[in-house]
């Protein structure tokens, strides 16, 4: 006979055991859960694009699961045109500019409507995506190909680029990519293929949407856009002064005035002939494409005369009484021997 004590002890082992054998037999006759849903897979694992907000491109690689479908559960791969082909339906579908839950939506609808399916559940994901990417060139810190999955904003990419250099200009020209043209219209907001196909291109004033924040010129960019930053005007001060060049028109400036770009020259020097200053402006009717504006620094200098604005190109020339003799010779006599060098070769 065993001991009260070796009694007690088997006792709350065989409890133990009936316990943990009751968990495992409730955990084995749990049913397995039934999949609702695919987890979107994407070309950037590291930012997944929402479904909500990815906009579709030509040659994407779409993951279409439909639950209980097999057969039409599988990738399918956007063509050209912007179309996908699903074998089952008789035309093929627009996907290009539609966002993943709005294609979803679609397919669902066509296969209810022909009926195929009575209650399709459909998760599109991105395989892959080789043209969702925005280019930005030109006047910026960091121009690159940036990866853009979903619809963002000219000041976003700005941003991406590190902001506009120095001598950026006052516009960027934006050159819509298809699934630009495709989900903008003119105003930015979403079309229908039915729709008029939205301008290829726009310009935007950067000098008013960086002083205003405006949100009609913060437009929409959108994946395989490429936004350029074209580079400011140059003024060129050459002649009697103490630093000749070229000098960059500020895109956050109104414009230039003659004694600004003086300013920049550090000033005429004391055999200038001030008097006798002459603004060379580009002008395809003009003798030799140029025309002369004869000015009087020094009644500007006094405030007796008013200070004019220059113009990009322009070419402010202070002559002193060598250069004045050249000057008879030509205005590109004046100009190669005032800076001894090409002026065109300063803005390089």
């Amino acid at each position: 006979m065993m001991p009260h004590g070796r009694l007690f002890k088997a006792a709350i082992l065989l409890v133990l055991c009936a316990a943990w054998s009751g968990t495992l037999e409730a955990q084995l006759a749990k049913p397995e859960p039934t999949p609702t849903s695919v987890e979107p897979r994407t070309a950037n694992p590291a930012n997944p694009p929402a479904a909500e907000d990815y906009l579709i491109g030509a040659d994407d690689l779409l993951n279409v699961y439909v639950l209980d479908v097999p057969e039409l559960s599988r990738d399918y791969r956007v063509e050209v045109t912007g179309k996908i082909t699903i074998p089952v339906l008789a035309n093929p579908l627009t996907a290009a500019g539609l966002t993943l839950s709005q294609f979803s939506q679609l397919l669902s609808h066509e296969l209810k409507a022909q009926g195929l399916v009575s209650d399709p559940h459909i998760t599109v994901s991105v395989d892959q995506s080789r043209l969702h990417t925005v280019a930005i060139t030109g006047a910026v810190k960091k121009p690159q190909v940036y990866p853009v999955f979903t619809r963002t904003t000219l000041l976003d990419i700005l941003s991406q680029a590190e902001g506009l250099a120095e001598d950026a200009g006052n516009t960027a020209v934006i050159h819509r990519g298809d699934i630009g043209i495709r989900a903008a219209g003119a105003n930015g907001a979403p079309v229908s293929s039915q729709q008029p196909q939205a301008t290829d291109s726009l310009t935007i004033d950067l000098k008013r949407l960086l002083e205003s924040s405006d949100p009609k010129l913060n437009v929409n960019i959108y994946p395989g856009d490429r936004i350029t930053i074209p580079r400011a005007g140059v003024v060129y001060v050459v002649g009697a002064v103490n630093k000749p060049g070229g000098f960059t028109m500020n895109a956050s400036s109104h414009g230039m005035t003659v004694l600004q770009a003086l300013a920049l020259a550090q000033d005429a020097k004391t055999t200038a002939q001030k008097s006798q200053t002459v603004i060379i402006r580009n002008d395809a009717q003009a003798p030799e494409g140029r025309k002369q504006i004869p000015l009087d620094l020094k009644a500007i200098l006094r405030g007796k005369n008013p200070d004019p604005v220059l113009q990009a190109e322009d070419i402010l020339f202070i002559p002193d009484s060598g250069a004045k003799r050249a000057f008879n010779r030509g205005i590109e006599s004046v100009v190669q021997a005032a800076t001894g060098v090409a002026i065109y070769g300063a803005r390089f």
